[in-house]
């Protein structure tokens, strides 16, 4: 067995469902801003995806309750916990076969200034031909939408890309933007060249997660996900 071929089975028996291989030289400026020279040791990204359950992100509304909160908080940590550990099995793995590996936490900010984790995970997905980033700055697949939770393990072994960056397919669809209670996005689809701020403002969800807090509410939302065409069951 191949070396991707051993990786997406230990993927597929930890109930990964999205896997994927990107070269990340394209986007070396991009990354840089926020990863510096990492790419100088890891030219090389794994995309893992495990979907989030349905029912608890139908459940999501602008009016929703502590259970429906609770119940999203807990799956998204959960899903998240999931794929830090599957991305250490896969970096072992590798590490024997004599490569270098660098598995990206799920969820872990690294500058808060930006907002942002060291590097992006959505953007490695986008790469790797798994799906595009919307309106909303999250990743959409075409088969479950924006309802993936993903993590990356960066790599320099020889490893084949799986595809090449999709097409946004959102058109003239604003449902994410227009359901945002703190109005973080702008409408704007995504560039390559162009800074995330352009599109979204994290530092108002961080506000609007605080005013949450505050008031004593989960901080939960998850509305932009909730409500994109995409993903959603019949």
């Amino acid at each position: 067995m191949d070396l991707y071929g051993k990786i997406k089975e230990i993927a597929d028996n930890d109930g990964v469902e999205f896997v994927g291989v990107a070269d990340l030289t394209p986007a070396r400026l991009f990354i840089k801003e926020y990863a510096r020279d990492l790419l100088d040791e890891y030219p090389k990204s794994i995309t893992l995806g495990i979907r989030l359950l349905d029912d608890v992100v139908d459940q999501l509304s602008t009016e929703m309750d502590k259970p429906e909160a609770v119940n999203y908080l807990h799956a998204y940590e959960v899903t998240n916990q999931r794929l830090d550990i599957v991305s250490y099995k896969i970096s072992n793995f590798l590490q024997k076969e004599g490569f270098r590996v660098l598995p990206i936490p799920a969820s872990k900010r690294c500058d808060d200034e930006r907002i942002a984790a060291v590097f992006s995970h959505k953007l490695a997905a986008h790469l790797a031909g798994i799906g595009w980033i919307g309106k909303s700055c999250l990743l959409i697949n075409p088969e479950a939408g924006p309802r993936v939770r993903w993590i990356t393990v960066l790599t320099n072994a020889p490893l084949e890309v799986t595809g090449s960056p999709m097409e946004d397919s959102c058109g003239e669809c604003n449902k994410c933007v227009e359901v945002c209670p703190a109005k973080a996005f702008t409408g704007r689809t995504f560039h390559a060249n162009e800074p995330r701020e352009v599109r979204y403002d994290a530092r108002k969800c961080e506000e609007y997660f605080n005013k949450l807090e505050k008031s004593g509410e989960i901080p939960v939302c998850g509305l932009c996900i909730h409500v994109c065409p995409h993903g959603q069951r019949d």
